[in-house]
């Protein structure tokens, strides 16, 4: 191939790639020498125009309110994928905003902290300067806290929206152009009704248009679920306006998310879908849960048993690892409200149905205090006991609605001495937890107590054999790795004697531990003659 016949071919695509046109029109032209016809009648003028428009072309803006665990990870993934889209994530917390900005993040989670510095000052910002960059903002995420209502109306389930309503009325008021407006947040069915009108009566004359796209991230793999999502689920208004701003957000998942992977619904569809999606999953867990209690009553083994059943391809192996019970930020929260909104619409047994999930992950926790303590000879007064894992789960460093948290107070309810270790979660998050009221852990961090009372009887130490240096017991409460490759037979040697292993996550070998010399209590399975004579009762 001739310089000069390369020249052209060059020349070609770039005045393509100014007309946009695509390989499926292509066939307009049946060759060369026709479009070279065409641009001829046109003349130079109308690609000069193209160009000319092209550069008038200007960068889409994203804003995101909320820079916490579904905020902060999604918009650096959006920007890490869509480099034409300018992102930023705001928040009045000037804190976390600084640790966002900082080689420190605010969360742990694998993968985020090489997406954040890809990204962070190139097109991913974060900032506290809410109303600028609303204000500028084509389209505006809100992730803002919906906490359980602690007191009024709907108390004990019903979710506060009084952040969302805060923070729609202040888009309303900023905003000079109009916007696509998009829940993250997990909200109840028809919370965009409520927004859609408090946007519509303080418009001014802007229009705004609601979609709703729940997020569907697992702690401790995020990354990877926003890099390789099951689905992206974008809901939108039934009506013209409505689907053009569905198809402006799904634009920007498609720069990596496959098409088909891409699912649209009615608004009310999309809302729902998330409470469905976690009331199933916790449903899963309270199972299993719950047959862990029959295992132990009758000598079967629970891993044996969640293995047979999940051979069964209806049915599946995920969500079938017994614990201590659920934990995290939306499990209970999110059947509490699916509870409230079906009482609400005349639905008590389904209602009542829902309960039952929270009931059995209560009984769960309650059932492994009443072990320990029935297992330590009825008492754990003044007994240092260790607790290996806060976070409610491995590989982050969240402690929201964590199994530990009811244990822990639990054991301290029987005045048990607590040594606490975890590998993420600093003393002060250990602290604050233990001695917030239920629920108060949702509302935004600069609402909650700033010096959290010390509760008396909690040590939190930063080393495993620290922890249970001297101890009576040890509670496994989180399954990091490292609890598995722990030296026991040292931890055995500095334990009082007998000494005790209750593990709530199923993560040791309960065998090797018991010719150590430990006793081993292990959800699900075969109880040890020790604690077949200390039966416990919940």
């Amino acid at each position: 191939m001739s310089p000069r016949f390369s020249l052209g071919i060059y020349k070609l695509c770039h005045a393509l790639q100014f007309l946009h046109i695509t390989h499926k029109n292509l066939s307009f032209f049946s060759s060369a020498f026709s479009l070279a016809l065409f641009l001829s009648q046109k003349g130079p003028s109308f690609i000069s125009q193209g160009n000319l428009e092209r550069k008038k072309e200007r960068m889409v803006k994203i804003c995101c309110i909320g820079a916490g665990y579904v905020g902060g990870p999604t918009m650096a993934v959006i920007a890490l994928k869509c480099p034409s889209i300018e992102v930023a994530v705001v928040d009045i917390s000037k804190p976390r905003i600084a640790a966002w900005n900082s080689d420190q993040l605010p969360i742990y989670e694998p993968g985020l902290d090489a997406v954040v510095k890809e990204c962070r000052g190139r097109n991913l910002f974060f900032s506290t300067d809410v109303e600028k960059h609303v204000f500028e903002a084509d389209i505006v995420f809100v992730s803002v806290n919906t906490p359980t209502k602690t007191q009024g109306l709907g108390a004990g389930k019903a979710a506060d929206l009084t952040y969302w309503e805060s923070a729609a009325r202040m888009i309303a008021d900023v905003s000079k152009s109009d916007k696509i407006v998009v829940e993250k947040s997990t909200v109840p069915v028809k919370t965009a009704e409520a927004i859609e009108k408090i946007l519509t009566h303080n418009s001014k004359g802007i229009k705004f248009q609601i979609l709703s796209n729940p997020e569907f991230l697992a702690e401790g793999t995020a990354i990877e679920d926003l890099f390789k999502p099951d689905r992206v689920l974008i809901g939108g208004r039934e009506t013209p306006e409505g689907q053009k701003a569905l198809q402006t957000l799904k634009e920007v998942y498609a720069h990596w998310v496959p098409e088909e992977r891409i699912l649209t619904t009615n608004l009310w569809s999309a809302e729902l879908s998330k409470l469905a999606a976690n009331a199933f999953l916790a449903q899963r867990i309270s199972s299993v849960n719950a047959m862990s209690a029959l295992c132990e009553a009758t000598g079967a083994n629970i891993q044996q048993v969640s293995f047979a059943v999940g051979t069964d391809t209806r049915i599946g192996p995920k969500f079938l690892n017994a614990s201590v019970g659920f934990g995290g930020s939306c499990f209970q929260k999110d059947i509490l409200n699916l509870v409230y909104i079906c009482e609400c619409n005349g639905l008590p047994e389904v209602a009542e149905y829902w309960k039952q999930v929270i009931k059995i992950n209560d009984y769960q926790k309650s059932r492994f205090v009443n072990r320990v303590v029935s297992s330590m000879f009825n008492t754990v007064s003044s007994k240092k006991i260790a607790i290996l894992g806060f976070a409610f789960k491995k590989d982050t460093g969240d402690t929201r609605e964590t199994p530990a948290i009811d244990v822990c107070k639990g054991l301290l309810g029987d005045k048990a001495n607590l040594s606490i270790y975890d590998p993420q979660v600093t003393e002060d998050q250990i602290q604050r937890d233990l001695s917030m009221n239920k629920f108060d852990w949702d509302h935004p961090i600069h609402l909650q107590p700033t010096s959290p009372s010390t509760v008396k009887k909690v040590s939190v130490v930063w080393d495993a054999y620290e922890a249970t240096k001297d101890a009576h017991g040890i509670c496994m409460l989180t399954e990091w790795d490292e609890f598995k490759t722990l030296d026991y037979q040292r931890i055995y040697e500095n334990m009082q004697k007998p000494a005790f292993v209750f593990d709530g996550r199923n993560i040791v070998d309960a065998d090797k531990l018991r010719d150590i010399g430990f006793i081993v209590y292990s959800i699900g399975k075969p109880l040890d003659a020790w604690l077949k004579d200390m039966p416990a009762v919940a």
